[in-house]
């Protein structure tokens, strides 16, 4: 699910603060939330005071809000209450892009800051970028092959990740690919993505994901860094 119509608010608020300075024009960045805490409550994801999503689920996230660069906080709390179980204040860099996670079980929820590379890969080309979000998951290897390859023959394209870890974007030839996770040193699948298609110039996230609520079944969820 997307939240597009509450980006406005951050969108009106940049205006707002460049409208009221003639000497410094306000520079902004792109900053994204996704809600990754298995066994939280839906929650309301504010930035620099304004509310910009509401009631959002396990897994869902919202769209690039363009934020003003320089610290920005970032305040994550269950939904219609008042108490913030994140409450960071980053520093955004003028003309970047970056996604926020909102991470771990929610008795250690935490926020993990990703920057994000939105450039173009060279035609013919996509970036993939892997993040380990499961929690419970153990140290992984992760494999990223064309579907019906032989998983027993194939070579990771990363391996004994541990939670939190973040790979760099890997650049690979535009294709429909599988991406297998496995339990680190073994061919043990925990995570099969299936079929995933990818066109020239995509750049993508995919993040390994807990089951709601805990645990396997483990998932992966596909952000759109550029279409």
């Amino acid at each position: 699910m997307k939240f597009k119509m509450l980006a406005l608010a951050v969108l009106a608020s940049a205006v707002t603060l460049a409208a009221c300075s003639d000497d410094e024009p306000v520079t902004t960045a792109q900053l994204r939330a996704v809600h990754l805490s298995p066994n939280a409550p839906n929650v309301d994801i504010l930035v620099n005071g304004a509310q910009v999503a509401t009631n959002v689920a396990y897994l869902d996230n919202t769209d690039y809000l363009s934020v003003p660069s320089g610290p920005a906080t970032v305040q994550v709390r269950p939904t219609g209450t008042s108490t913030n179980v994140i409450d960071e204040t980053p520093t955004l860099a003028a003309d970047s892009s970056y996604t926020v996670l909102a991470a771990n079980f929610v008795a250690q929820i935490e926020a993990i800051l990703l920057t994000d590379d939105r450039t173009a890969p060279t035609v013919g080309n996509v970036r993939v970028r892997i993040v380990h979000g499961a929690p419970t998951a153990p140290a992984v290897d992760v494999y990223v092959t064309a579907p019906a390859a032989d998983l027993e023959t194939s070579t990771p394209v990363l391996v004994n990740r541990i939670f939190r870890s973040v790979s760099a974007y890997l650049t690979v030839p535009a294709a429909t690919y599988r991406i297998r996770v496995t339990a680190a040193g073994t061919k043990t699948v925990v995570i099969d993505s299936g079929d995933v298609p990818l066109s020239s110039g995509q750049v993508r996230t995919v993040i390994a994901t807990d089951a709601p609520g805990n645990g396997a079944p483990f998932g992966a969820k596909i952000l759109a860094d550029l279409n």
